[in-house]
């Protein structure tokens, strides 16, 4: 019997190691130094965070200016301990990207606190979206595309708050 909408199956599923092993997804966000969502994705609950950092830089579109040309990365990058690994730190200095990632068993989290606020804020605006709390939707591109325009209404709104 196919499971039915809303039961949590489907691409970029995968067993949650918090909630007794039920399936679920994972959100990723890429945001701006505002909060501001630059890059989201979507991928099972079972995968590691640190294999959606390539990803989400990749996807960081390229940002016009008035002068020079188009920037299409940033200056550094604020991260927490999921993604202290050798090799995404060179990926990053490979791009003149500076990691700025706390390291495992070295620096207390409380430093990182004063950074990843403005990234939990970007998750709670995202939650304020209901469809995007529960998983209804079987395709990951169905799912993405909600919090892709979840992210784009975002963005809207601060900028409407911002130039009236």
């Amino acid at each position: 019997m196919p499971p039915r909408s809303g039961q949590g199956e489907g691409a970029h599923t995968g067993p949650s190691p918090v909630d007794l092993g039920k399936n679920g997804s994972t959100l990723h966000l890429l945001t701006d130094a505002f909060g501001l969502p630059v890059a989201v994705a979507v991928s099972g609950a079972n995968t590691h965070d640190s294999n959606a950092l390539q990803p989400l830089v990749r996807a960081i579109p390229a940002v016009t200016s008035r002068r020079g040309p188009r920037r299409r990365k940033p200056a550094k990058l604020h991260a927490d301990k999921g993604y202290d690994y050798t090799h995404l730190r060179r990926w990053l200095r490979e791009r003149n990207i500076t990691p700025r990632i706390a390291r495992k068993g070295i620096e207390p989290s409380d430093r990182l606190g004063r950074h990843r606020w403005v990234v939990e804020r970007s998750f709670a605006w995202t939650g304020n979206y209901r469809r995007l709390t529960t998983r209804w939707e079987r395709k990951a591109s169905h799912f993405l595309g909600f919090l892709t325009l979840a992210a784009t209404l975002i963005c809207h709104k601060h900028y409407l708050k911002h130039t009236i």
